[in-house]
């Protein structure tokens, strides 16, 4: 049985789940519009011999919500993280898998502090040069990202939470390439996360807070980032990517050209998998997380 508690990092109240206490810490980070429970069937596989944690990020679900945009910038999210492994790997390296909004927090995590890390594991969320790259360059990945832009947007919260979250079920578990991997506890279990009060608008500013995202007519400063060199985005830690090649929003692009920026690089295609292969096929990425946490 899981069960939740808290932890106060950043002046944050964080709600976490934790499952294990043997082994080496892996921490497990969520994207949108995600919380903990996305990895439940991994902290069962991973308790076993690990510290699995899954933590609900600032802004979701049962942890707090900051009212600021700015409060979502990468700097402190990723400030978030190092107060996580600071707590529950303190003096060891640890282990990161993560995946969408998750994902991007971590390659951050992992650019600036590879000396926390172990290993890295990343599931359909691209290298931050990378994406940057598709989005100016790609057209499909332009309109595929097109959804940042409305993400954006004051609207977004009543059009994601009209006629009980129909938006983001339809996002969720109708883009699923098998929506049957959904129980109906599960879609009750989203559909109660979504609903805790600033849930929809903290996960919402993760995106109106990034400076990342495809050519805007009314922002023309997003995606006006530039890589001036591009050797500090080496990330310097062993890395498993792990990537349903069906993922509507995130093109199969996203992976060329990835091992310019990850040298110590372990690829795996999923595909059928979609953005939602945690869900869809958790033995198999379960099997691909152990088979490379295990490995030299």
């Amino acid at each position: 049985m899981l069960s939740g508690e808290y932890v106060e990092i950043n002046g944050l109240k964080i709600h976490y789940v934790k499952s294990g206490t043997e082994g080496k810490t892996i921490l497990f980070l969520h994207g949108f519009p995600e919380f903990w429970y996305m990895w439940h069937r991994q902290l069962e596989e991973f308790g076993r011999d690990h510290t699995a944690i899954a933590m609900d990020m600032r802004g979701f679900n049962l942890s707090d919500k900051p009212p600021n945009v700015d409060d979502y910038k990468t700097s402190h999210l990723v400030s978030d993280i190092k107060a996580m492994l600071e707590r529950f790997s303190p003096g060891r390296k640890a282990i990161l898998v993560a995946h969408d909004w998750g994902g991007a927090v971590a390659w951050a995590f992992a650019l600036t502090h590879p000396e926390l890390l172990e290993k890295l594991i990343i599931i359909n969320s691209p290298h931050p040069a990378v994406f940057l790259r598709e989005l100016k360059n790609n057209p499909e990945q332009q309109k595929a990202s097109a959804y940042m832009l409305m993400f954006r947007k004051p609207e977004a919260e009543a059009l994601l939470s009209a006629n009980n979250y129909a938006g983001l079920a339809k996002a969720v578990f109708d883009s699923s390439t098998r929506p049957e991997a959904y129980t109906d506890d599960d879609r009750r279990a989203y559909l109660a996360a979504w609903a805790q009060p600033g849930a929809l608008t903290g996960g919402l500013n993760y995106y109106r807070a990034s400076k990342i995202g495809p050519p805007s007519p009314v922002d023309p400063q997003l995606g006006a980032v530039t890589f001036a060199d591009a050797s500090s985005f080496v990330v310097k830690v062993p890395t498993l990517v792990v990537w349903g090649e069906k993922d509507r929003a995130l093109l199969t692009g996203c992976l060329d050209g990835l091992e310019q920026f990850v040298p110590d690089l372990t690829l795996k295609r999923i595909p059928d998998g979609s953005h939602w292969v945690v869900h869809e096929k958790p033995e198999l990425v379960n099997n691909y997380i152990r088979q490379f946490i295990e490995g030299n």
